[in-house]
């Protein structure tokens, strides 16, 4: 099988871990006689730099003509003024928006062999293996009115949080799908008691709970949710939830895997619900382009490479593929390798290489 894949390697340490994906993904190619066509294209910082806005309409045409796309990180000091007409965020946003993804899923499964790498107790982490769903496409980060000025001599900024209907449903049903082939669970977080938005929110929940009967639902507050993180992670199974509160709630649960470098991510839109005709994916890790490394060759690319399986999966449907890149990273981690944030000394390459061997 042939398939296009644009990656987006961005700034700081994107580069080099979407390099090393690659590298997996084309032994993968060759062994079972696929064709992975990669294009890269400037998103971010250093599409600012180039071109002076974080990502082109010629980028984002060449993503959506994709199979699949493949993003490294963006961000970094160098673009953080508050005052900047453009910021390499506002081009991920308007990636997602294009390429008409609404849910990312970032699994969070603790390998055994990691568990002293994580700052919670042994006890806490036996059995943790979780999938947050979070919405992509509303809430606050898209909402209208969005603007700052000046109000009688003060300054005034405001963020509209705003769902429709269709959007909560969507993602809910995603959920529940995804949960059919889990431990039928599905734990919907809002903030009920104080936001309409998630009193919608909690409503469409019930009803999408209701006409799935085999699926157990539980309604948490998203500070109680936060808690139940550190707490009590096994009681998890898919957690579902706004914008916002995914982007908090996710960053969280990386602790409990030992490091932000080992976890996956995945944007899908309507092709995430299997009746649908399959569209095109997002894929990323979700640890950010840590500036402070970038260049020195110890960034962990597991996490990279994870998204690359995902992206087998989800957009391709290749799951013997997926499934061969999974065993080997978790061969690898039990096997001793370890990257810097891991307590190891292996470089990214290095780190690659054991996986190789693996695969």
């Amino acid at each position: 099988m042939n398939f296009k894949i644009t990656l987006l390697p961005g700034d700081g340490i994107g580069p080099e871990v979407v390099h090393e994906a690659t590298r997996v993904l084309d032994v993968v190619a060759k062994k079972y006689n696929h064709t992975f066509c990669f294009q890269e294209r400037l998103m971010g910082g250093c599409s600012i730099d180039k071109y002076g806005t974080s990502l082109t309409d010629e980028a984002l045409a060449d993503c959506k003509s994709s199979d699949a796309v493949l993003l490294g990180a963006v961000g970094g000091p160098k673009w953080d003024d508050p005052n900047a007409k453009d910021r390499p965020e506002r081009g991920l946003l308007a990636l997602r928006k294009g390429l008409g993804v609404f849910a990312n899923l970032r699994p969070v499964k603790v390998h055994p062999a990691l568990i002293d790498s994580s700052p919670l107790k042994p006890e806490k982490l036996k059995d943790v293996d979780i999938l947050v769903i979070r919405e992509l496409t509303g809430g606050l980060y898209f909402g209208q009115p969005k603007m700052r000025e000046m109000r009688d001599g003060k300054q005034y900024a405001v963020d509209t949080l705003e769902y429709f209907d269709y959007e909560i449903k969507r993602i809910m049903d995603l959920a529940f799908d995804l949960a059919k082939g889990r431990k039928k669970k599905v734990t919907s977080v809002d903030k009920a008691n104080v936001l309409e938005s998630s009193r919608l929110w909690r409503q469409i929940a019930s009803n999408v709970g209701t006409a799935n009967p085999g699926i157990q639902l539980e309604h948490t507050l998203v500070d109680t949710a936060s808690m139940k993180l550190i707490t009590s992670p096994a009681s998890f199974d898919v957690i579902v939830t706004e914008n916002m509160f995914g982007d908090i709630l996710t960053d969280e649960a990386s602790v409990l895997a030992g490091s932000m470098g080992m976890l996956p991510s995945a944007s899908l839109g309507e092709s995430a619900v299997p009746e649908k005709e399959a569209r095109i994916g997002l894929y990323e890790p979700i640890h950010g382009s840590a500036p402070d490394i970038a260049g020195r060759g110890i960034a962990n690319p597991v996490g990279t490479i994870l998204s690359a399986a995902l992206m087998l999966r989800h957009s391709f449907k290749l799951e013997d593929e997926a499934q061969l890149i999974e065993n080997a990273v978790y061969q690898t981690i039990a096997d001793g390798a370890r990257t810097v944030d891991l307590g190891g000394a292996l470089t990214t390459c290095e780190m690659t290489d054991e996986i190789l061997k693996n695969l």
